[in-house]
């Protein structure tokens, strides 16, 4: 039935991502949801290119769209590798597209941030707050919780990624249901807040944002802590991230192999190097929280809001957000759409 409601819900992502242009066929590795805008892939595929001498090109698929294809090409995989956000990550395993690898330094990974046999396994991770380009606001205050993006001032100012097809975007929902009262069995305190939103006009995107975020077009944005810091220290832009005073939670990302891809000894040579010292410090640089702690320098740890800011996210218990994610997208749907 799970992957009954999984197939049925994601018909909408399955006609964008079989529209989308697919690698070319002279690649090395094809890797599903590697976009260059986010999460630094861009230096990342550079150096697997300068390291291991393969070719990896960019993809921008979402989470979603990932899996739908994956699912579409089950017969006939066209990709080697797919990165998720961490509920999606399950979701392929369940759909049976993705294949065991336990991956060097799998043993480092603590326990609840893989899948046992290797199906799918965190590189990095972040935390869900509000990406803010500071002077986009146009002297309006930085908002400080989740509810302040209902008040009339920010009207029009408030994106976030389509949580019906998006990781980031059913994380978002995930962080703000829970920090306002709900749980995995109770949606609705997530629900009205995204229905208050809506009145607020905000602007739902299904794809990565950042270069939108730093233009000014959107200047509030539910996203990730690296994307800030990224936009604050590497684009020179003027913005702030929040970690909203009601909390927010700890998301990690992960990959994994596709099962029966068409290059399965290249594609593990390429899961093994992100785990690596050099992969891992790249994921550091672009101030994502590497798996393996040791990355994480003094000098980049220091560019982070400060720890007592941390302290309002938390961990929470993944497998429950990936079983609640089909009754999210329904009532969204339903309700909030």
């Amino acid at each position: 039935m799970k992957l009954k409601n999984l197939l049925t819900g994601l018909v909408a992502a399955a006609a964008l991502a079989a529209g989308a242009a697919r690698p070319a066929a002279a690649a090395d590795v094809i890797c599903y949801n590697c976009p260059p805008e986010w999460a630094d892939w861009a230096s990342m595929l550079k150096s697997i290119k300068k390291d291991l001498n393969l070719d990896v090109p960019h993809d921008n698929k979402n989470s979603g769209q990932t899996l739908s294809t994956l699912i579409a090409d089950k017969a006939n995989p066209v990709a080697d590798i797919a990165y998720f956000g961490v509920s999606f990550g399950i979701k392929a395993k369940e759909a049976g597209v993705v294949a065991p690898y336990k991956v060097k330094y799998f043993d480092e990974i603590p326990a609840g941030l893989k899948d046992p046999e290797g199906h799918w396994f965190t590189i990095h991770y972040g935390t869900i707050g509000f990406f803010v380009n500071v002077d986009a606001l146009r002297g309006k205050p930085v908002p400080k919780a989740w509810k302040d993006l209902l008040k009339p001032e920010y009207r029009g100012m408030v994106g976030y990624l389509d949580p019906t097809s998006a990781f980031v975007g059913y994380a978002g929902a995930t962080a703000a249901n829970l920090a306002l009262g709900g749980s995995f069995d109770n949606l609705t305190p997530g629900i009205n807040f995204f229905k208050e939103l809506k009145k607020n006009d905000p602007i739902v995107p299904k794809q990565t944002s950042y270069a939108r975020v730093l233009s000014g077009e959107i200047p509030i944005m539910f996203d990730y802590d690296f994307n800030t810091l990224r936009a604050k220290y590497k684009d020179k832009c003027n913005c702030a991230f929040v970690i909203p005073a009601e909390g927010t939670i700890v998301v990690p990302y992960v990959m994994s192999l596709v099962k029966n891809g068409p290059h399965p000894a290249p594609a593990k040579k390429v899961l093994d190097y992100l785990l690596t010292d050099a992969g891992q410090a790249i994921w550091a640089n672009a101030f994502l929280r590497p798996i393996r702690p040791a990355a994480m320098t003094a000098e980049i740890a220091a560019k982070f809001p400060p720890a007592a800011e941390y302290q309002r996210a938390k961990p929470i218990d993944y497998a429950k957000m990936e079983e609640a994610q089909n009754a999210f997208r329904d009532r969204y749907l339903k309700e909030v759409r």
